[in-house]
């Protein structure tokens, strides 16, 4: 959302909907292409039922080469008239940007961006277009993590410019999404054989400064090594910073310069998650391997494990989506199926209550309602509050991995095959 936390400032939001209620439009993405199969869906859930509690990173569990079907993760970006997305091959060997119009759901831009001799696999739980762009007046940047990223005009498509020298091996496929803030591009490289973050500028291009992670990984194995999470900026104390999560630890960089100025260590790694902030603490997944919630306080130079970690909380942690935190509780879901809600100045449990399916996607909080779609086609609405209090249970064809944007009254739902508008 437009302040990095998973708050809209959308009103008057349906509550309902199914596949003949409140949809407006419903469009397929690639409808040429064979789709994401119910399959290959069963894999992916069964390779997710199985690894839930380590990275996920079983070879077997790895798409297919030479795999036709365009599917993507990333979750859609809107803009003035037009909504923007990524998808791509199965096997990598060809990356997209697609504008749908706004008003009536028809494909205005369906852009070949990269193309790929020989890409490495992808877990089934990810994709080869997981990256969400970044949107602003005329231009929206698409990112495919080392397979490239491009800046693009929205009225026309044009590529303005590009970059495919920033490398690592991401070994699962990529999964950081692009931040933009003010004159600055920021991206996440944490792969098994490099891990940097790097700003770009947004006009040209151009690398303005790029930073190595400073942990030390020694002889870890790679799998270890490697992250998918997205930055933030905050401002603390009157200073901004830019909080990255990386394997095994969490920097704040100097947004500007990209100086470190301080970090936490922990044991987790292949963190997806996206780090929240009140204005007082940060909380951050420590990711796969022992996924923990942490309070850290942002300040302090160097190294402040020992010295800036609040709470802890070590049970039903997300790992891939992202919670929400609503006026002092953090609404978290679990990717097996698990609600909770938190304290967000102590970490105790308030409530926890059981959902039905698997989550990826990361809630939403719009209009007063908490917004949570699982990969099984059902978006469960609640009502936020220190009791769980249910809404309304909305299904849907198919499932989503890719988070909702809301705007002006809308609802933008990705799921695995098509872009549905759901609206009063």
């Amino acid at each position: 959302g437009p302040t990095q936390n998973g708050h809209g400032e959308a009103t008057d939001l349906p509550v309902e909907w199914s596949e003949s209620e409140n949809v407006v439009w419903k469009t397929a993405i690639h409808p040429d292409a064979p789709n994401f199969s119910a399959d290959i869906d069963d894999i992916a859930k069964a390779s997710a039922e199985k690894t839930a509690d380590s990275d996920g990173s079983d070879e077997n569990d790895a798409a297919p080469k030479a795999d036709p079907r365009h599917f993507g993760w990333s979750s859609p970006v809107v803009f003035g008239d037009q909504v923007w997305l990524t998808t791509a091959r199965g096997d990598g060997r060809a990356m997209y940007a697609v504008c749908v119009d706004r008003a009536g759901g028809k494909v205005v831009h369906d852009i070949l961006l990269f193309e790929n001799e020989a890409p490495t696999d992808v877990l089934l739980t990810n994709s080869f277009a997981s990256p969400t762009p970044a949107i602003e007046a005329g231009r929206v940047y698409v990112h495919f993590g080392a397979y490239g990223t491009a800046c693009l005009d929205t009225e026309d498509g044009s590529v303005l410019w590009q970059r495919r020298d920033l490398n690592c091996d991401h070994l699962r496929g990529p999964g950081s999404s692009p931040l933009l803030d003010g004159e600055l591009l920021y991206m996440h490289f944490d792969g098994i054989d490099s891990q940097f973050v790097v700003a770009l500028n947004k006009r040209t291009g151009d690398t303005v400064w790029r930073t190595e992670r400073s942990f030390d990984f020694g002889t870890m194995d790679g799998d270890l090594r490697k992250a998918y999470d997205t930055p933030i900026i905050i401002r603390y104390e009157g200073k901004r910073q830019l909080i990255s999560i990386g394997a095994k630890s969490v920097y704040s960089y100097d947004p500007a310069t990209g100086e470190e100025l301080w970090s936490v260590r922990y044991d987790g790694y292949s963190n997806a998650s996206r780090p929240l902030f009140d204005g007082k603490l940060l909380y951050l997944s420590t990711g796969f391997g022992k996924a923990d919630l942490w309070a850290i306080r942002p300040d302090g130079h160097g190294d402040v494990t020992d010295t800036h970690v609040v709470w802890r909380q070590t049970r039903n942690v997300s790992l891939k989506p992202t919670p929400v935190l609503v006026d002092g509780r953090i609404y978290m879901p679990y990717d097996k199926g698990i609600l909770s809600c938190l304290d967000a100045a102590t970490g105790e449990l308030i409530w926890q209550e059981r959902l039905r399916g698997a989550f990826s996607a990361s809630p939403v909080h719009a209009d007063g309602r908490i917004y949570i779609p699982n990969e099984e086609g059902v978006t469960y609405v609640i009502e936020p509050g220190d009791k769980y209090k249910l809404l309304a249970e909305n299904q849907l064809d198919d499932g989503c991995m890719a988070s909702p944007a809301v705007v002006d009254g809308e609802i933008y739902l990705r799921t695995k095959t098509h872009l549905s508008r759901i609206g009063k």
